[in-house]
């Protein structure tokens, strides 16, 4: 006979992600799912999905970064083509913009 299907919670599965993550071994996968008292192929899912999410995430926000920089780079050059001409206060402001745009996207 065989036995009824468990279901684990939330908690109960990050858990068990987090100390195969933690203790860095594969071959750990088995031995701590012997101890937790589920199925290795079990707990072995449940850190492919999150290596999966770790992965797609990290894709994320390396997107992120990109389109900040490149907002960065053309705030730059919003500012640089407006500079040209007009009163001394207006150029003093766009001054200290530039200088701080351009401090946050190249670190200058």
């Amino acid at each position: 006979m065989s036995r009824p299907r468990r279901s684990f919670g939330r908690e109960f599965r990050d858990g068990a992600v987090r100390i195969v993550r933690e203790t860095g071994r594969p071959v750990t996968v088995a031995h701590i799912a012997r101890e937790l008292g589920i199925n290795e192929g079990t707990l072995g899912n449940w850190v492919r999905r999150d290596q999966a999410e770790l992965a797609r995430l990290r894709k994320r926000v390396a997107e992120l970064e990109m389109e900040r920089d490149v907002l960065k780079r053309s705030a730059i050059v919003w500012v640089a083509r407006g500079s040209v001409g007009g009163s001394l206060v207006k150029r003093r402001v766009r001054g200290v913009v530039f200088g701080f745009v351009r401090r946050a996207a190249f670190g200058v």
